[in-house]
């Protein structure tokens, strides 16, 4: 089966769903973290790759499924899986706003296998979480590129400096299919 670093990997990865230093309002900010967590719900898929460690080079493949938190606050709650040729590995997480920051957990969080989100910021197309488990730390940004094109990327924190370890790539899935009217 797969390692606990392996699953760590592939768990930051399927988050692939998350101050304000730039002078909004608190209202404002509230505002544009709901519209963005909003504008990336639904059916994600893509590629990815693990650039960094023992696991350089291994592809997988994630698809991934946002929907608002269940409270109606503002956030995202992911379900899914990833893939590495035939092993097929359950991914959830759980990002919720927690007064001017994030918090969650990825799988059943670090008292688990997974991950606990830490922090967080949101900008009109970018989120940012900070991200730990044990004496590990580190972070995923996730950029929405345009409506249908999302970059994802998991850095851990290596003595003062933030090494990438996941690119991954996710495309929105829509049902091409027309809907028109019966006469």
């Amino acid at each position: 089966m797969y390692s606990r670093k392996f699953l760590f990997v592939c768990g930051l990865a399927a988050a692939a769903l998350f101050p304000m230093a730039d002078g909004t309002t608190a209202a404002s900010a509230a505002t544009r973290d709901k519209a963005f967590f909003e504008s990336v719900a639904g059916t994600w898929r893509g590629p990815g790759e693990i650039v960094a460690g023992k696991y350089k080079g291994t592809k997988f493949s994630c698809n991934l499924i946002g929907s608002p938190v269940n409270d109606g606050g503002t956030g995202i709650k992911l379900d899914g899986s990833c893939r590495v040729g035939v092993f097929k590995q359950p991914m959830t997480a759980v990002i919720a706003q927690a007064g001017s920051s994030y918090k969650g957990k990825f799988l059943d969080g670090a008292a688990g296998k997974g991950l606990d989100v830490v922090s967080g910021t949101v900008t009109t197309d970018t989120v940012v979480v900070g991200l730990n488990r044990a004496k590990l730390n580190g972070a995923m940004i996730a950029r929405v590129r345009d409506d249908k094109t999302m970059n994802v990327t998991v850095s851990v924190k290596v003595d003062d400096r933030m090494i990438p370890v996941i690119g991954l790539t996710l495309t929105r899935q829509v049902d091409e299919m027309t809907v028109g009217s019966v006469q």
